[in-house]
């Protein structure tokens, strides 16, 4: 069985600041850009929720003494799959096999649940993480629509 190609259908990238009230802007784009996808109510939800919980550990975790910028770009298969990527210049992560687990959270006020990355690798077929403490964190993000 010959395998199929997966053929770029189409791609965006946004950048904006790391202010809590962006994140509700990048939810919306993001889920308006995948649309052409036809993706199910359940399937959008799911994106809105990844995009949620990425742009939101940008926010609290990366920023935390200044705003800086996120960038966003997402790509759209023709199979129905999408990557999205989202990055940031921020502190970094210096163990990412640890603020993976769940409940794990830096937050000293107790105010995070300390489960958004096991959010985002529950809802998508495929989380990669890549930090450099002071020098930001890459999230790869993919979606398979349909399965």
């Amino acid at each position: 069985m010959k395998q199929s190609k997966k053929n770029l259908k189409n791609s965006m990238t946004l950048t904006f600041s790391s202010l809590s009230q962006n994140e509700s802007f990048a939810r919306q784009a993001v889920c308006a850009f995948c649309a052409q996808l036809d993706p199910t109510l359940e399937e959008l939800s799911d994106i809105r929720i990844i995009i949620s919980e990425a742009v939101t550990n940008c926010v609290v975790h990366a920023y935390r003494k200044a705003p800086g910028d996120v960038f966003v770009s997402v790509k759209c298969y023709d199979d129905r799959s999408i990557h999205i990527k989202i990055k940031d210049k921020g502190c970094g992560i210096e163990n990412i096999e640890e603020a993976m687990v769940p409940f794990y959270t830096t937050d000293k006020q107790g105010e995070r649940s300390g489960m958004g990355f096991a959010i985002m690798q529950g809802l998508s077929q495929k989380l990669h993480v890549r930090s450099e403490p002071g020098k930001g964190t890459t999230l790869d993000i993919y979606i398979k629509l349909g399965i």
